[in-house]
């Protein structure tokens, strides 16, 4: 089994509509009226979660009318908010085919499914026409691609000339030892976390002129403080991300919070301009 059939191996679920569904309902929402926000609780699969998503549509500079590639898509999240709350239009890849249909599912019941549209397939191989978009987002993606040099040769490629490129990954900003599992990988052997230092000289050698880099490691250790208060006041939500990642997701969220804690690791927002 090749790198990119073990990752989407580790994504996989294999019901998993059915159990955003079940905890949507127990979260009393109806749904067949759902909106983007009555699923935010489980799509914003990154450190920041909605706050973040938000924050790198601003910096992008998204707004009606742009064509947006969001590479490694998920469950539809990040490009539900672009279509809905911006209205994108939006086209989603993921290598999970499981995350392809549940995110097409997910955003017909929001009634977006004509401004986000998902596809099953590699970011190493984008099947899209040189300038299709004006912009791109690769949202905690980056950790699980190992050729960093050709994914953003074929994003630069798919974007039209003075496209901006959205990169928020996990990023590695000071020695230490990363532990595992994590949420975007068991073992090492699928998990290729790099310095902020190797994305900007990758992303120079491809083409883009990096216009701005914003460490979001504040913001996601105070937003996950306040999750963790309420919980603590309130009880755990029925939709969370322990829907997507399942029994192992106590471990695997205890694992990232403490490397990022401990200023290992650090959620970095790069904008680049094609």
């Amino acid at each position: 089994m090749d790198t990119e059939q073990e990752v989407a191996k580790h994504y996989s679920h294999g019901t998993l509509e059915q159990a955003i569904l079940a905890a949507v309902e127990a979260a009393g929402k109806d749904i067949d009226q759902l909106t983007a926000d009555d699923l935010a609780g489980a799509d914003e699969f990154h450190l920041g979660w909605r706050p973040a998503t938000a924050a790198l549509a601003a910096d992008l500079g998204l707004a009606a009318g742009a064509r947006v590639l969001d590479v490694g898509a998920g469950i539809g999240g990040p490009a539900r908010f672009f279509a809905g709350v911006l209205g994108c239009q939006v086209t989603g890849i993921d290598l999970t085919a499981e995350y392809v249909e549940v995110a097409t599912a997910l955003t017909r019941r929001c009634g977006l499914g004509e401004r986000a549209t998902f596809h099953q397939g590699s970011a190493l191989e984008l099947p899209f026409p040189p300038g299709s978009f004006d912009a791109a987002t690769l949202i905690h993606v980056g950790m699980n691609i190992e050729d960093k040099a050709r994914l953003f040769a074929q994003v630069k490629r798919a974007l039209r000339p003075g496209g901006r490129f959205g990169v928020y990954d996990i990023m590695q900003v000071r020695p230490g030892s990363i532990p595992y599992p994590m949420p975007w990988s068991p073992t090492p052997a699928t998990s290729f976390v790099e310095t902020p230092e190797t994305y900007r000289r990758l992303l120079t050698a491809a083409g883009f002129t990096l216009e701005s880099e914003t460490d979001r490691r504040p913001m996601a250790l105070e937003l996950s403080r306040t999750m963790r208060a309420k919980t603590a006041a309130e009880g755990a939500p029925p939709l969370g991300l322990h829907v997507l990642m399942g029994p192992a997701s106590k471990e695997r969220l205890g694992n990232v919070m403490a490397t990022l804690e401990a200023g290992i690791i650090a959620p970095t927002q790069m904008i680049a301009l094609a």
